[in-house]
């Protein structure tokens, strides 16, 4: 008699199987956005080459950028339970595109103003609806790979999109523009074709962003993950200063920051699989820990193969909070109030890029051993937070 085969899955079935075809189409969607993301990374140098502006005119309009960043998770989250997820992204992208063109052909500083306004409010606008899409549709057990996997394809997308980004700004700025354009344009249409609605039928539960506020355990997350945020966004506002301030060219920086890039896209797929049997809350504890000790190491550095081995420190903590996070804010959610709980969630993510640069800057100021020992403190603040509460997120996950 012939034995029947057990099916036991390959190793890349493991990674990458199991998943419906809705998942992989925002996973597509969201690599080709992130493949077209040129326009904010090279934003600054836009405004005061292409169009002439002081450097305290830039910083004005990319304030005003920050503050529209702020309302829009917010606003945003509130349409995903509202409208719903689909409606909600695929208008977030429409919304984007053309945003894009005309603040590309904007000259005027109030144009230039306003565009930077609604930019900030529709550029990320898909977050809290991709989030609560994938809480929908993926079982609670294999939430981390699917938002891991989400983690793999932005850094992918994104790593091109600055390489490309870079070389294209010398052909012309409005190539950055059309191409952020079209891809988020692309986002967009793939999403409302091929992604059907998910949002739970509305019931009697009446909810809105109080009772977000009311679930203590959600908003002392949120405070955690606020605090994780401006520790490590510093490697994006405050390290590129601290870097030339002791003297080394503009290219130590991107040499540092790429190790970022490259061990993201090369380890976080060999480890993602491991990483998502493990408890949610204790590898973001173990992650934000060891992002703070490699920004704290940043403090005791003075050359570029020193930033760039600190740099591979805090990026592998950043590999252990891959589709972590996301899959607390699932846990967390109830169904109908998805989009609002990753809405608050997005929000500690904008409040921290504003705060970073502002008070990262001051403390740099003082000094780097001041900065880097500060936010390294803070990064294992954030970690024993986590590690507080991760009990009753078990329970809640239990529950």
């Amino acid at each position: 008699m012939t034995s029947v085969p057990t099916g036991k899955p390959s190793l890349l079935q493991s990674r990458i199987g199991g998943f419906p075809r809705a998942f992989w189409v925002l996973f597509g969607g969201t690599f080709v956005n992130r493949l077209g993301t040129m326009v904010e990374p090279f934003i600054g140098v836009y405004l005061t080459q292409a169009r002439g502006m002081s450097l305290a005119s830039a910083g004005l309009v990319m304030a005003v950028f920050g503050i529209g960043s702020l309302t829009s998770q917010i606003v945003a989250g509130w349409l995903a339970d509202h409208l719903g997820r689909r409606a909600t992204l695929a208008g977030g992208m429409v919304a984007t595109a053309i945003t894009m063109i005309a603040l590309g052909y904007s000259t005027s500083l109030p144009a230039i103003v306003a565009a930077m306004a609604v930019l900030g409010m529709v550029v990320d606008a898909y977050r809290p609806a991709s989030q609560a899409l994938v809480a929908d549709l993926i079982p609670a057990h294999d939430r981390p790979r699917a938002f891991g996997l989400l983690f793999w394809a932005i850094n992918l997308g994104f790593a091109v999109a600055m390489i490309a980004g870079g070389w294209l700004a010398q052909s012309g700025f409005m190539w950055l523009f059309w191409i952020d354009a079209v891809t988020s344009l692309v986002f967009g249409v793939l999403v409302w074709r091929a992604v059907p609605e998910t949002r739970p039928e509305k019931t009697h539960e009446a909810g809105g962003f109080r009772e977000v506020l009311k679930d203590r355990l959600m908003v002392a997350y949120v405070v955690i993950t606020l605090a994780y945020t401006f520790v490590y966004l510093q490697a994006y506002s405050t390290l590129p200063l601290a870097i030339t301030g002791q003297g080394l060219p503009t290219t130590a920086y991107g040499l540092a920051i790429a190790v970022n890039g490259v061990l993201i896209v090369v380890v976080q797929p060999l480890v993602g699989h491991w990483l998502a049997k493990r408890d949610p809350s204790a590898m973001l504890a173990l992650g934000m820990a060891v992002v703070g000790a490699g920004m704290a190491l940043m403090a005791f550095v003075s050359t570029t193969a020193g930033y760039a081995a600190t740099v591979a420190v805090w990026t592998l903590g950043e590999i252990f909070t891959a589709g972590m996070a996301g899959a607390v804010v699932a846990t967390l959610a109830p169904a109908h109030l998805r989009g609002r709980y990753n809405g608050l969630f997005g929000f500690a993510w904008s409040a921290g890029g504003l705060l970073a640069p502002l008070i990262g800057t001051r403390l740099l100021a003082i000094g780097p051993g001041t900065l880097w020992l500060t936010v390294g403190a803070l990064g294992l603040l954030g970690a024993l937070g986590q590690m507080a509460i991760a009990p009753a997120v078990r329970r809640r996950a239990a529950a």
